[in-house]
């Protein structure tokens, strides 16, 4: 006994060990990304929803193959009439709850269809074990059945170990263990005058402490994607998010903005002259100009907008919940205050287009961004540093720092 505590205390101190260990390698905002996805980046958010979704579905169709399988096993071994009934409606309603999950489950990239995804995921598995293991304990069954009806008592610690191949917070990973640790609690008390109280107490000590292990499996996967997804969506050169990653951020606020019906405005910028810059001074220093562009509009925009580097010179401002006004407006103050000098020490400057989702009609994003990108021509053909908008396509308004 004394050996078997020791053993158990020595597995409880190592597993602390590993959690402070990667809490370590986080620094303080991937900590609290981990803690809560309240502040996750649209990107993430999207990408994490669609592999738990995908992951969702893979595991409740093998679920849906397994589970009725397994009647064939309780009809060979367990020769108790009104168990087998019960046992066998059980799994056949677990069956269609996996089954409804797989077809029923919409591809999307919204958390909030994962989460309740998830939930069902794990709800079916815990309503099966709330009915067949009170059902089988009162049973008295030796040597191999006995064996079987032990597997069905493992069912939650197979459930919360599973959660480890999800990319969860710490939030979410305690919400969807939570209602396994009640059913087994529940359980536990149930049988307290069945089995010794301290046997009861260390299952459920274990099962905590799985589901603490698969929550760290879980924020590791996420920290881990996370890294990846800002990777892949950022522009190297000017750590903006790059052409790829905007076109998905755009065309969904797109239609976020179209079923709300909330306006959605985009600014097409371009660096005036750039061309001579890469002539005259070569393409190191364009790379400069093109950085300090960024940098410096990054800083003047607000907290719900998006700065993209388009291509080359180009950037896109994507502006949440704008009129075409408000959108003019933040241009002008965004580059009222300049943007800095070019290597031969005249102002740098920008041509600006924006387009407006309602003002101008668009029905998809590539309309939004074509009518930005024509307007933003239209202020670089009368010499550029001007802003062209909806209404004044004629008389291009000058940006003048």
């Amino acid at each position: 006994m004394d050996a078997d505590r020791s053993s158990f205390w020595r597995l409880t101190r190592d597993r602390s060990r590993g959690i402070a260990g990667f809490v370590r390698l986080m620094d303080r905002k991937a900590l609290w990304h981990a803690f809560l996805p309240t502040d996750h980046a649209l990107l993430l958010s999207g990408q994490r929803a669609r592999l738990i979704i995908s992951r969702v579905r893979l595991v409740a169709a093998l679920f849906a193959v397994l589970t009725p399988l397994w009647i064939v096993i309780d009809l060979a071994f367990l020769p108790f009439p009104e168990l087998l009934g019960r046992l066998i409606a059980a799994r056949l309603l677990a069956t269609l709850g996996f089954a409804a999950l797989v077809l029923l489950l919409p591809d999307s990239e919204r958390l909030r269809h994962a989460w309740l995804g998830l939930g069902a995921m794990m709800l079916i598995p815990t309503l099966f074990f709330l009915i067949t293991h009170p059902a089988l304990s009162a049973y008295e069954m030796e040597g191999f059945r006995r064996a079987l009806a032990t597997g069905y008592a493992f069912l939650p610690f197979v459930m919360v170990a599973g959660i480890s191949i999800f990319p969860l917070t710490v939030v979410e990973a305690a919400l969807i263990a939570l209602p396994v640790l009640l059913a087994e609690t529940g359980v536990a008390l149930l049988e307290v005058e069945v089995l010794q109280w301290h046997d009861r107490f260390g299952a459920l000590w274990l099962l905590a402490l799985i589901a603490a292990v698969a929550a760290l499996a879980s924020i590791s996967q996420l920290h881990f994607m996370a890294k990846l997804v800002d990777r892949s969506a950022l522009d190297p050169l000017t750590e903006q998010f790059n052409r790829r990653s905007g076109e998905e951020m755009l065309r969904h606020h797109f239609e976020l903005s179209a079923r709300a019906e909330r306006p959605l405005a985009v600014a097409f910028l371009d660096i005036d002259r750039f061309k001579a810059i890469n002539d005259v001074y070569g393409h190191e220093m364009g790379d400069v100009v093109i950085r300090q562009t960024g940098d410096v509009i990054s800083a003047r925009l607000r907290r719900a907008d998006v700065l993209v580097r388009w291509g080359g010179e180009e950037f896109v401002i994507l502006l949440p919940d704008s009129t075409a006004e408000d959108a003019c407006t933040a241009v002008r103050r965004i580059l009222g205050g300049g943007l800095g000098h070019r290597p031969e020490g005249s102002a740098l400057t920008v041509s600006a287009g924006i387009a407006e989702r309602i003002t101008d009609g668009a029905t998809t994003y590539e309309d939004l961004i074509h009518t930005a990108d024509l307007r933003m021509y239209m202020g670089k053909a009368v010499g550029g540093a001007h802003l062209v908008g909806p209404g004044n396509e004629e008389s291009p308004e000058p940006l003048l720092p």
